[in-house]
């Protein structure tokens, strides 16, 4: 691992897969225990398909066969028997300095949490405090060094442009949270900095419509139009993606959805970080419930652009999914990514062990915050076979 850069820049961030990475050898160890394919994925939490891209990937790189599969078994190879022995001590090394660094290092925790309380209990003094505590909160994280945002109207909306440098072209739409009542293009300046600096793409941040004033489909209809207006840049629509956080990754769907209905071309992908999924029955209620009931009124909760679970979600592009292992909405990503598999869906789903909703925000001084944008990257750079793709 390359030394971390002083000061609040975003954590290295490869431009290929070119060594053997840690993911390989849990992927290579879970099939080895299972012998099984399968069971290693629900184990691992990622589609089966994204399972034989790392175990093929880890062949190529170490330059042998390490399991032999037919229609019927799964079994070691003798190569495969000599990698499993030499990786599982190194795992639990490295599981138990993970350990021993979290138990030394709650202050991150802490920080994080601390963050976060400011805008609940300044939200708690009504809404017009909440969206204030929510624009103070997202100034307090850095911008990456070298980020240029300019401001632009897509088809009416109007919206940021970020970029990790000059001459990038716009090929990511990503759709912010704020429970649909809160939040900004400008506050989301961070987030989209670092989704810039990981991706090396422009990422295109739409200032929709928030709710009590404009409920659904207002946010739905403005993220509509800026996809069009992305689609109006020349890029081929499989070159697009479409990322969102919390209820961002909600309105990112239900923005799919309507792609299918409006016939217009899908993205190429889509990424949901931490997506609050459910605005009809958000678990835990309490004010999430409250903020979601603005957005939805009194429109049918069976509306499938309302509703995802309703939806038919094969017409989806290929998904990456992001969630913390303590985040509030998990009970809902868990049950919407096993929804998609279930309709033949492609879902690449990761956990990462940290408690706070949308970690990704914290890249600068979150480890597994940096990790999960690296791994964004990486999805984004390869292909369906599993290839890495040509920058555009």
């Amino acid at each position: 691992m390359s030394e971390r850069p002083a000061g609040p820049r975003l954590l290295g961030m490869p431009s290929a897969a070119d060594a053997i990475e840690l993911k390989h050898l849990r992927a290579f160890v879970a099939v080895a225990d299972e012998l099984n394919f399968s069971r290693a994925a629900n184990r691992l939490f990622v589609s089966q398909p994204a399972l034989s891209r790392q175990i093929k990937a880890l062949e190529q790189l170490i330059g042998c066969q390490l399991l032999r599969r037919s229609t019927h078994r799964v079994e070691l190879t003798l190569a495969g028997e000599a990698l499993l022995g030499a990786t599982l001590p190194l795992l639990s090394d490295m599981d138990d300095a993970i350990a021993l660094t979290r138990s030394v290092g709650g202050e991150v925790n802490a920080r994080v949490t601390l963050l976060w309380n400011s805008v609940v209990e300044d939200g708690a003094r009504g809404l017009a405090a909440l969206r204030e505590a929510f624009e103070a909160f997202n100034a307090q994280l850095p911008i990456p060094e070298g980020t240029v945002v300019r401001p632009v109207q897509a088809d009416g909306v109007s919206s940021l442009l970020v970029a990790p440098g000059q001459g990038h072209r716009p090929t990511v739409l990503h759709l912010h949270g704020g429970g649909y009542i809160a939040g900004s293009a400008f506050g989301y300046r961070p987030l989209a900095g670092a989704l810039a600096a990981a991706t090396g793409a422009a990422v295109l941040v739409p200032d929709y419509r928030l709710a009590p004033e404009h409920p659904f489909p207002a946010a739905l209809e403005d993220a509509l139009r800026a996809y069009r207006w992305l689609l109006g840049q020349g890029t081929d629509p499989g070159q697009l993606t479409i990322s969102g956080d919390s209820a961002g990754g909600g309105l990112a769907v239900s923005l799919m959805l309507r792609l299918a209905e409006e016939g217009l071309p899908q993205p190429g992908k889509a990424v949901l970080l931490c997506p609050a999924l459910d605005v009809v029955e958000p678990p835990g209620g309490g004010p999430v419930a409250r903020w979601f009931s603005l957005y939805v009124r009194d429109h049918p909760v069976t509306d499938p652009l309302l509703n995802v679970f309703e939806a038919d979600l094969s017409v989806l592009p290929p998904l990456l999914v992001q969630s913390g292992t303590e985040d509030v909405t998990l009970p809902e990503t868990r049950r919407f990514v096993d929804h998609a598999r279930g309709q033949g869906l492609d879902v690449c789903f990761d956990l990462y062990p940290v408690s706070t909703h949308v970690f990704h925000l914290f890249w600068s001084f979150l480890p597994e915050a940096a990790d999960a944008l690296e791994q964004v990257a990486g999805f984004l750079r390869t292909d369906e076979n599993g290839s890495a793709a040509e920058a555009g």
